[in-house]
């Protein structure tokens, strides 16, 4: 079987989308969503989203990590996935989308793509996780822990990243691990190590939602606010009407077709 599919990415955060109106994607299969996510034997990405259909929504959005695993929401997987189902006319330009955090609306507005998020929720501030910084959370429709540093580009990203990933404190499931600075102009900066990537990625939005969602709690920052993310791309978190907006580009690289199954 040949399953055709389109590379995007949303502020350097990069996703394999597949067009799975029909239902025919081996979505249980995580050793070959592992296989096409590989950076070296595959296609390469940092998630594999699939639009599928949905009765409450104009279309359902599945995203997949490089693992195989299944997550409820994904910032800019979010955006990009709202950019292909307009391109495809399988929603209009304004757009509700059903993910497993809840429903979510997405809007294009020409090259960018304005996502509404659900509520953050879990807020924590001030955790000591054994750590030369407190650590803040909160689930901007997933899980993420913020430390707050002056220096971003000295980190042992890698190191501390996994240890606060898989910290006591967001047992069981875990936690995506962010690290920010508030710049001198108000903007703020991350660096993210994804859960089920095990690595850091060039950006993730709801990552860079968490940061704003919290440095505007501390007091540090207006909304809207600016994030720069380590891949050089910048991304917008608003709240419009109390409710998370992240906003930001949605660029096709290419498309192709991968074989699944009997190869034939």
């Amino acid at each position: 079987m040949k399953i055709p599919f389109t590379k995007m990415h949303g502020a350097g955060n990069d996703f394999i989308l597949v067009d799975d109106r029909v239902l025919t994607f081996p979505l249980e299969d995580k050793a070959f969503i592992a296989e096409i996510s590989n950076r070296r034997t595959g296609i390469g990405c940092d998630g594999v989203l699939l639009i599928q259909p949905s009765e409450t929504a104009d279309f359902r959005m599945r995203f997949m990590n490089p693992d195989g695993g299944e997550v409820d929401m994904c910032g800019n997987g979010g955006r990009c996935i709202a950019r292909m189902a307009y391109d495809l006319g399988a929603a209009p330009a304004v757009m509700t989308i059903e993910t497993g955090a809840g429903l979510v609306k997405a809007e294009v507005l020409g090259d960018m793509i304005r996502l509404e998020l659900t509520d953050p929720s879990g807020l924590k501030l001030d955790l000591d996780a054994g750590l030369a910084w407190p650590v803040d959370f909160v689930n901007t429709g997933v899980e993420h822990a913020v430390a707050w540093l002056d220096d971003l580009q000295s980190l042992d990203l890698p190191m501390v990243g996994k240890q606060i990933r898989g910290h006591a404190l967001f047992a069981p499931a875990g936690t995506n691990a962010n690290f920010a600075k508030v710049e001198a102009d108000g903007s703020l900066s991350v660096r993210t190590y994804e859960r089920g990537v095990e690595a850091e990625t060039l950006a993730c939005g709801t990552g860079a939602t968490a940061v704003a969602v919290i440095a505007a709690e501390k007091g540090w920052v207006n909304l809207p606010v600016t994030v720069h993310c380590a891949g050089g791309f910048d991304l917008v978190i608003d709240s419009v009407q109390g409710t998370t907006t992240l906003t930001g580009g949605a660029v096709k690289t290419f498309e192709g077709t991968v074989e699944y199954g009997n190869r034939v």
